[in-house]
C-alpha cells in the first residue's frame, strides 16, 4: 500500500513469518515515500517512488466464504502477465485508518440509537493502534472526529447527532478520501460508507472524481446500507436525479464490498462481520522494474495457486486491477 501525494492523476494500485517482521518494519517506516495515484478507467495505478509495489486483498470462496489462512506461498501476483515473487506477506498486522462516512439524512433519524450502540460495540474489536474517523453528511459533508485511536470517542459524537436535510453521498465519500490522501496515515486505509443509499442531492463530485480521489488515497470502500425510511415516491424521485454517485463501481474499483443490513435488529451482527473483513485482507509486495519514464499504466492479476481452482469459478480476489509509476 502506498501514501498517495496527489488525487489529480490516472489510477494506480496469517500470519507473516517472523523473519519478515524486520522487513514489515521497515516499509512501515518508508511508507512516507510512496505516493498514489488514480484514474477512473482501465486498472487502477499506484504512484509510487520506491520499486516495492504493495496491494490489499480479501478473498472468499464462490459461495462467499472467506478465505482467512491462506499463506504467502498460496499466492500468485502478475504484472502484465510476468509473474512476481511475493516479498512481503502478512494479515491484520499494519495498523487500520478507517473513515466512517455516517448519513444524517431525513431518512436515517430512526436507526441512529441502534447504530450508536453498534458502533460502541464493533470498534472496540479493533486493535489499540487503529484509528478512526468520523464523518457526516446531509446537504453538505463535514469531517467530524479526526483520526484517533479513542474508539469511544466516536460512538459518542454520532449519540449527539441529529438527523435532517438531503442525502448527498457524494461528497461524503470524497471528503472521506480526500482527508486520507491528504493526512497520508501510514497503515491501511478503508472508508465505511454507513448510508441507505438513498442519494437525493448529487454534490459537487461525480462517481469518476470520486474513484479517483479514492484510490489516490489508496482506500477500500465499504458500505454498511441500512434499512433508511425512503417512501416509494422518494426512491422514485431519487431515481430521476442525475449524477448520483455509482456506489457499486466505486467499490468494484478500490477492492470494497457491500454488506446489507436487512434489518435494523441485525445491525450489530452485520457491523461486526464488515470489522472482521477488513481485518482479514492480505498485504501483498513485490519488487517491480518498471519506471516512470515508462509512462504506461500495468495491468495487475493476483489469484491464488492452481491447487485452489480457477479464479472467477472456484474462489473471488477482490483487489485493485493496475498500477503506473509517475
Amino acid at each position: 500500500m502506498a501514501n498517495p501525494l496527489t488525487a489529480t492523476r490516472f489510477w494506480r494500485n496469517q500470519r507473516r513469518p517472523p523473519c519478515l517482521i524486520v522487513f514489515l518494519f521497515a516499509f512501515v517506516a518508508c511508507l512516507s515515500r510512496i505516493s498514489v495515484q488514480a484514474q477512473n478507467q482501465g486498472p487502477a495505478p499506484i504512484r509510487v517512488d520506491v520499486n516495492l509495489v504493495v496491494l490489499d486483498a480479501t478473498v472468499k470462496t464462490k459461495s462467499g466464504q472467506i478465505m482467512a489462512n491462506l499463506k504467502k506461498e498460496d499466492f500468485e501476483v502478475r504484472e502484465d502477465g510476468i509473474a512476481k515473487k511475493v516479498e512481503l506477506f502478512s494479515r491484520d498486522e499494519l495498523p487500520l485508518n478507517v473513515a466512517l462516512v455516517l448519513d444524517l439524512s431525513d431518512s436515517i433519524g430512526p436507526f441512529l440509537g441502534p447504530l450508536r450502540d453498534a458502533a460502541a460495540t464493533t470498534l472496540a474489536a479493533l486493535k489499540p493502534e487503529d484509528e478512526v474517523a468520523l464523518f457526516t453528511f446531509s446537504t453538505e459533508a463535514e469531517l467530524r472526529v479526526p483520526l484517533t485511536k479513542d474508539k469511544t470517542k466516536i460512538a459518542g459524537q454520532i449519540n449527539s447527532f441529529k438527523a435532517g436535510g438531503a442525502t448527498n453521498i457524494n461528497d461524503g465519500i470524497f471528503a472521506a478520501a480526500e482527508y486520507l490522501l491528504t493526512a497520508e496515515p501510514k497503515g491501511r486505509r478503508v472508508i465505511i460508507l454507513i448510508s441507505d443509499d438513498v442519494g437525493t442531492d448529487a454534490g459537487g463530485q461525480g462517481t469518476r472524481d470520486i474513484v479517483t480521489e479514492t484510490i489516490a488515497a489508496d482506500a477500500a470502500v465499504y458500505n454498511l446500507k441500512i434499512p433508511g425510511y425512503n417512501p416509494p415516491a422518494t426512491r422514485f424521485a431519487a431515481s430521476m436525479i442525475p449524477g448520483l454517485v455509482n456506489i457499486h463501481k466505486v467499490m468494484d474499483q478500490t477492492g470494497g464490498e457491500i454488506f446489507d443490513v436487512q434489518n435494523v435488529a441485525n445491525l450489530d451482527a452485520v457491523f461486526s462481520a464488515l470489522i472482521e473483513r477488513i481485518k482479514t485482507r492480505y498485504t501483498l509486495g513485490y519488487y517491480t522494474s518498471a519506471n516512470g519514464a515508462e509512462g504506461k499504466p500495468h495491468k495487475l492479476d493476483v489469484r491464488l495457486a492452481p491447487s485452489f481452482g480457477t479464479k472467477g469459478r472456484n474462489y473471488v480476489v477482490l483487489t485493485k486491477s493496475g498500477y503506473y509509476f509517475r
